[in-house]
């Protein structure tokens, strides 16, 4: 008991060092030094000019097929547009945002130096709206953060310029009575923990497959990273870890595929890619053999790094093991322990089976 308390502090620790770090896309300094600290033991690092970092296993032997751990490490946020002749900063988003989610939230502005101010997202008091204006979303172009300045000069000499990254403001709280963690960034960051995870998990085991980790930069902008991954990796066959958009606060019950708590989801289908249906059993299989809960999901848009892993090279069979989180691309999501312990639990069984046979079937 006192053994699986201080694995599950340790895992939490993890968990929030590396949600709360900054890392909107393109500015992913913070948080790959987070991934270097806790997963520093475990193989060697390698980077690229993208901010790519790579992590090849201590174990990994020559001429065994490379199984290609991916998850992105950078989150969607903001980033300085100009400053106003008041101080106000006009700002662009940086990934996919629902402008009526912004407003009125907390966030960090990062300075020249890498340190962080608090600021407000501020719009119009719905005292001076028009009515239309009352009835419409918000336009992001009208919205500014408010960082306590009153002219550029101020803003300049607090470090801000043009093009500072704007990160939401939230750091993980864990609920132990329900289990699940409210915070930020969870897609992908808990992706890239349970990489970690597993790794330790398999940490001085003999497989059959060598395993590299891709922490990969810009997916919240086009899965850029990615590209370069597959392409320095060159995986026989790789697993994307992602956190998927939950669906079950309003979708009706016959329809939820991706409820938290349930377990991860593996999806067939989403805008850029179809799953490998070969490579996609042998992940229930193992599920259903280690008595694993898996969701199954059909997704008509959305689409993740495994877009570009599948199509690089000859063709790469790829699998996205999916961790449910409620309000993504917010300020804040929720997820369940449960869930992140679960995928690990696969991955680590689907990597302790995988051979060069099984998967020449893929």
């Amino acid at each position: 008991m006192h053994c699986y308390r201080s694995m599950h502090m340790s895992q939490l620790s993890r968990i929030q060092r590396i949600c709360d770090a900054n890392g909107i896309s393109g500015f992913e300094d913070d948080i790959v030094r987070a991934i270097r600290d806790e997963a520093g033991t475990l193989g060697r690092f390698a980077e690229d000019s993208l901010r790519n970092l790579y992590l090849y296993r201590t174990e990994n032997q020559s001429d065994k097929p490379v199984v290609l751990l991916d998850a992105h490490t950078d989150e969607v946020g903001f980033m300085v547009k100009c400053i106003r002749p008041d101080g106000m900063l006009e700002f662009i988003p940086i990934g996919g945002w629902v402008s009526s989610n912004i407003p009125a939230h907390l966030v960090r502005v990062q300075t020249f130096d890498g340190k962080t101010i608090p600021g407000i997202v501020g719009s119009k008091p719905p005292h001076y709206q028009s009515e239309a204006e009352r009835k419409s979303a918000p336009d992001i172009a009208s919205m500014y953060i408010d960082i306590g300045a009153s002219t550029i000069e101020q803003v300049l000499q607090m470090g801000v310029d043009v093009a500072s990254p704007i990160i939401p403001e939230a750091k993980v709280i864990y609920n132990e009575e329900n289990g699940l963690l409210f915070g930020k960034a969870f897609d992908c960051r808990l992706g890239c923990t349970t990489i970690i995870d597993v790794l330790d998990a398999l940490k001085g085991k003999q497989l059959d497959v060598n395993l590299v980790a891709g922490f990969a930069s810009q997916e919240e902008v086009g899965c850029r990273g990615a590209q370069l991954t597959a392409r320095k990796v060159k995986p026989d066959v790789a697993i994307c870890f992602e956190g998927s958009p939950a669906d079950d606060t309003f979708l009706p019950a016959y329809q939820q595929q991706t409820i938290v708590g349930k377990g991860p989801m593996l999806r067939f289908i989403d805008s850029k890619m179809i799953t490998n249906p070969r490579f996609q059993k042998f992940a229930l299989d193992s599920a259903a053999r280690f008595d694993i809960p898996v969701q199954k999901g059909v997704r008509n848009g959305g689409a993740t790094n495994a877009s570009a892993l599948h199509l690089s090279e000859q063709g790469v069979p790829t699998i996205v093991i999916g961790i449910p989180v409620r309000y993504a691309h917010t300020h804040w999501g929720v997820s369940s322990l449960d869930d992140v312990q679960n995928s690990i639990r696969l991955a680590s069984a689907m990597l302790t089976e995988l051979n060069a046979q099984t998967i020449a079937t893929f």
